[in-house]
């Protein structure tokens, strides 16, 4: 094994690959770190600690000289590739305490269905709709990504159409199948999301993902593609469809509220919230996720910005595939998955979720 200051970034990533880690951590002053199931802890092997001059030799080595000189003026930089054709590496470059450092998150090239990553059957049937809005929420790190990843994958095996992505940067590559597939990276391919979402309409799409609602411009013009046609993937960092919705009316001015929760109330077809929780034998996370299904009934909440009533309209529409979180929680905790604590911890409602558990 070689030394810290003789090792390449690319023998810190395959080890951090080795270890089944999410997120590999270079900085000066400390030793290579990786979060693995949640937990940070040392890369596998005696590496020491990572000066100043081996610090910026790993983190200049994965920009070209153009992001380079964009780094040192930005002092952040945003970007992605592949090593050896088994990951892909979406990497975020910074400076902490006038030093240079990087987080790197470890995508795998293969992309899992939605059987596969234990995610409810209902979501398959997303997959199915022509045109309409899809929101996938949560926190950084919550499987969204590798969530949609697994629909667009469905949709290219079982689709013949033109699938279009937007993201910043460009995570899972998606070769073409029964689709035919385009992904633009935002600073690349296009020069923002707005720009990118506005030309987007003009390039026969029938399935769009934007990786992020970042503003009310792009929010505007998703919908307008989900009312015209299109079915459109994104995310928000909300926690649950409730508040999703919320954060995307606020967006607005308040005067446009009404006309917006109309359209929402159209276009919209489900809001799914994840949160990854870390087993109770140790060996990785699962995926507790709220499913809301937007049934004439939720639409009807949605028109008249009744957002409160729409956990109780959630925890009654099993039916329609619906669960709050804590039910999705509850599940794993009957099953053995998770401990009652960890479901505590990750609770929508703690009190209920204790409720519920006592029962």
């Amino acid at each position: 094994m070689p030394s810290i200051s003789e090792a390449t970034l690319h023998d810190l990533l395959l080890i951090a690959y080795e270890m089944k880690a999410s997120d590999l951590f270079i900085k000066a002053g400390s030793v290579p770190k990786v979060r693995q199931h949640a937990f940070v802890k040392p890369l596998d092997g005696d590496w020491g600690v990572i000066d100043e001059e081996t610090a910026r030799r790993l983190i200049h080595g994965t920009m070209t000289p153009k992001q380079l000189q964009k780094f040192e003026e930005t002092l952040e930089m945003d970007l992605a590739f592949g090593v050896e054709d088994k990951i892909r590496i979406r990497a975020n470059l910074y400076f902490q305490r006038g030093t240079v450092a990087g987080v790197f998150r470890l995508i795998p090239i293969e992309i899992l269905s939605i059987e596969q990553l234990g995610l409810p059957p209902v979501l398959n049937e997303l997959a199915k709709h022509r045109l309409g809005l899809v929101l996938f929420t949560g926190p950084t790190g919550c499987g969204k990504t590798t969530t949609l990843a697994a629909l667009l994958d469905l949709i290219n095996r079982t689709r013949a159409c033109h699938i279009v992505t937007i993201e910043d940067p460009i995570e899972f590559v998606h070769s073409d199948k029964a689709s035919y597939v385009s992904q633009r990276e935002v600073h690349i391919d296009t020069t923002d999301f707005f720009v990118a979402m506005r030309a987007v309409l003009r390039e026969a799409p029938d399935v769009i993902l934007v990786g992020e609602m970042r503003d009310p411009d792009t929010m505007n013009v998703a919908l307008q593609a989900g009312e015209t046609g299109h079915l459109v993937f994104s995310t928000v960092h909300t926690p649950s469809a409730s508040e999703t919705l919320d954060r995307i009316v606020n967006m607005f001015p308040p005067h446009e509220k009404n006309h917006l929760c109309m359209r929402l109330s159209g276009s919209l077809r489900a809001v799914i919230a994840q949160k990854l929780v870390p087993r109770a034998d140790g060996a990785g996370r699962v995926c507790a996720c709220e499913v809301m299904i937007c049934t004439p009934t939720v639409s009807k909440m949605i028109e008249d910005g009744q957002f409160g009533d729409l956990y109780h309209a959630i925890s009654e529409g099993h039916f329609w595939g619906m669960q709050t979180m804590n039910q999705s929680l509850l599940k794993y905790v009957k099953a053995g998955v998770i401990t009652e604590e960890v479901a505590l911890n990750y609770a929508g409602i703690v009190s209920e979720l204790r409720q519920l558990l006592r029962r």
